[in-house]
């Protein structure tokens, strides 16, 4: 008999894990993973950032996150691809390539042997600077490393279980996806070449857990912005806290746990298209506050329809057991409440690292906030 699926995904903390949708699971796990991961590479590799400055020996490139890696620099080989060719490994034209070399990783020219004077950017080549390919080497050792920890601290049968279930859903999805969810635009949808290209039989098999959770939430992503006017990111972490009471905007990113950049530039767009009001907090001489309108209240509830709709089609898509068991391999992860996760036992940052030095997070987003300021997935 189909069990039922669950719809409750607006409660701020101390949810049950078995309670939140199988994005929020995959995201917040994702998420984990991929925070422990930028943390180990800023403490092995020469980097530099606004806050610390120069870190490592010699001047390393600017600190990004894994995303920068699986989406492109995994990509680029010593000799250099052309753009066109990167997109197409990428399956996405989201490369962040004017960021990537404005911070050291890379260098994007026109072929020298190209004979046209004004080649097309697309036929232009990127090659790895000496930085690059200095954070390449580390960046290339860590996902065995993580996922290692990951064995250690939850067991080698909660893992093995979490990436047979991940491979059996994974091979199924029929297109090739990025490694990693893509950078967003200002609407916040996840995007990937229209072209679609067959997935590779049997790749699922050999890739590392953060892919395997990217695909699955990125195919679900996809899916569900098909039939939606708000993204799932913005359902997910904006739509989901807010109502027509009004809430702080300085609240937004404890109650999200995504940056206050990727709140603000989220409620700007919900204001743009009539979904939320910004105006004075009540009962305070100074900030904003937020509210929903009567169309973003029908986008919430619509989010929260969606959301199960998409669940229960995965459901007959895949079967109920594998969805059955990517749940029950994602939920003892993610824990009894979100605030509580055994996922935030390898999120503590090492002392010198730029997270240290910020607000600890209460949760992990409902789904990854990956902007162009450096692929972080709480949108920092």
């Amino acid at each position: 008999m189909r069990q039922p699926v669950k719809t409750e995904p607006f409660a701020r903390g101390g949810v049950s894990a078995t309670s939140l949708p199988l994005p929020t699971l995959l995201s917040q796990t994702l998420v984990a993973f991929t925070i422990e991961f930028d943390n180990e590479f800023e403490h092995r590799s020469p980097h530099r950032t606004t806050r610390h400055g120069r870190a490592g020996p010699g001047a390393g490139p600017w600190l990004t996150s894994m995303v920068m890696y699986s989406n492109l620099m995994r990509l680029v080989p010593a000799e250099g691809a052309t753009v066109r060719k990167l997109r197409h490994q990428a399956r996405t034209d989201r490369l962040s390539l004017t960021g990537m070399e404005r911070w050291g990783h890379i260098v994007v020219a026109p072929d020298p042997a190209d004979p046209r004077a004004k080649p097309p950017q697309a036929d232009w080549v990127v090659r790895p600077t000496a930085k690059g390919r200095m954070a390449q080497e580390v960046w290339r050792s860590l996902f065995q490393v993580i996922e290692e920890r990951w064995v250690a601290r939850f067991g080698s049968d909660a893992i093995g279980s979490l990436r047979d279930a991940l491979i059996a859903v994974v091979t199924r999805i029929e297109i090739a996806l990025p490694e990693y969810l893509p950078v967003v635009a200002y609407d916040m949808c996840a995007r990937v070449l229209e072209d679609a290209q067959p997935a590779e039989p049997g790749a699922a098999a050999g890739m590392h857990l953060a892919a395997l959770l990217a695909k699955a939430l990125l195919a679900f992503a996809l899916e569900y912005e098909r039939e939606s006017d708000v993204s799932l990111a913005l359902g997910a972490n904006l739509l989901r806290v807010l109502g027509e009471e009004p809430v702080r905007m300085s609240d937004l990113p404890r109650l999200s746990d995504v940056s206050k950049e990727a709140i603000a530039t989220s409620v700007n767009f919900l204001k743009a298209r009539g979904y939320a009001l910004v105006e004075a907090a009540p009962f305070a001489s100074r900030g904003k506050a937020v509210r929903l309108t009567a169309k973003g209240s029908e986008a919430r509830r619509a989010y929260q329809r969606l959301l199960a709709a998409v669940e229960e089609r995965w459901q007959d898509r895949f079967g109920e057991d594998a969805i059955g068991n990517l749940r029950r391999s994602l939920e003892p992860l993610v824990g009894d409440t979100e605030a509580e996760s055994p996922l935030f036992a390898g999120l503590k940052p090492y002392p010198d690292g730029w997270r240290a030095s910020v607000r600890r997070p209460e949760l992990l987003p409902h789904y990854p906030m990956v902007l162009h300021r450096g692929g972080y997935p709480d949108g920092s």
